[in-house]
């Protein structure tokens, strides 16, 4: 029996698919009261618990192997901060002192590639820097980092774990419609795009299932691994997207420095309306700071090669128009 936690996720429920197709029993963990609509009709056993409650999730732990752990907070606004912390690291402390006591053979934790130090431009990210709560830019971010440190520490004491670093993730299966399926859905309705000029490193959500299936299977433990795919700027983005769903819209470049101005004041009005962040002060940093990811030690170890962004684009397109129905109302806070 294989456990993932955070199943309903983008990553979460696109792992599920890919170990499924693979013939594997999965048991997905829920909490308690959580749409499971991103695993309807996929032959998974469910167990309800949260990571913040040791003994509901010990019972998800039965007859376990290998253990997938994704369940976390996600939050770029602040004053969440103590629910940040309690979520990512304490959660993470129960998952990892369950799967000991249940002697599982492979743990898989699912860090972030901002949990890593930042370093400037021209500067490589990869697995040789360190995981850094004290120099994150959120308390999203920190955690992470803490969250990640941990796993590395219960793996020096003998915990059977590997960590992987994703980037971006696009692609199909996004039932809790991203930030850039709100971009693409924008595009395809013809909606003018206002953007800061920018870049990220994207990957498609199905190379990320697939290199965490190889990071179970061949990952080191104690190691890290960053999943990553392509380097693609703002404009570039858009120009896939406008050719990809043959639509035209018009393209507006904001300059940056009234976008910081903008993003300030964002986050107050975010919280007041109830809708979800779209340009903050980290998201700014995020596609204006340094985003040359390098995958090369996936590649190396694991066998790891994620596919060209303009097919991911392609089949997220295709993905969102046959299921625009089923994907969550983006008024939705994280």
């Amino acid at each position: 029996m294989i456990l993932v936690t955070g199943a309903t996720g983008h990553i979460g429920n696109t792992l599920v698919r890919a170990l499924l197709a693979r013939g594997q029993r999965v048991r997905a963990m829920l909490l308690p009261g959580e749409d499971d609509s991103p695993l309807q009709g996929l032959d998974v056993e469910q167990v309800r618990a949260d990571v913040l409650d040791f003994t509901s999730i010990r019972t998800a732990f039965d007859h376990v192997r290998q253990v997938y752990h994704l369940a976390g907070l996600i939050s770029i606004l602040p004053g969440r901060q103590r629910l940040l912390r309690a979520v990512n690291i304490v959660g993470t402390r129960h998952v990892l002192h369950a799967a000991s006591e249940a002697g599982v053979q492979k743990l898989v934790y699912t860090s972030s590639i901002h949990a890593l130090r930042r370093v400037p431009h021209g500067v490589c990210i990869d697995e040789r820097l360190p995981f850094d709560p004290q120099g994150a830019l959120s308390a999203y971010d920190a955690s992470k980092a803490q969250a990640s440190l941990e796993v590395q520490q219960a793996a020096r004491a003998g915990m059977p774990a590997t960590i992987v670093c994703p980037t971006g993730v696009i692609g199909p299966y996004d039932f809790r419609r991203s930030e850039i399926a709100n971009v693409v859905l924008s595009c395809m309705d013809g909606k003018p795009q206002l953007y800061v000029e920018g870049a990220y490193d994207f990957v498609d959500v199905r190379d990320v299932a697939e290199g965490m299936i190889l990071a179970c299977e061949l990952g080191r433990q104690g190691e890290s691994y960053l999943l990553g795919g392509e380097q693609l700027s703002v404009h570039r983005l858009l120009d896939l997207v406008g050719q990809l769903t043959r639509r035209g819209f018009a393209r507006v470049r904001i300059p940056l420095r009234l976008a910081r101005l903008v993003a300030r004041a964002a986050p107050a009005y975010y919280q007041i309306a109830r809708i979800r962040p779209r340009i903050t002060p980290y998201s700014l940093e995020t596609l204006t700071g340094n985003s040359f990811v390098s995958h090369a030690k996936a590649g190396e170890d694991l066998g790891y090669a994620p596919r060209p962004l303009r097919e991911s684009l392609a089949d997220m397109i295709a993905w969102l128009r046959e299921n625009r129905h089923a994907i969550a109302d983006p008024a939705s806070i994280r």
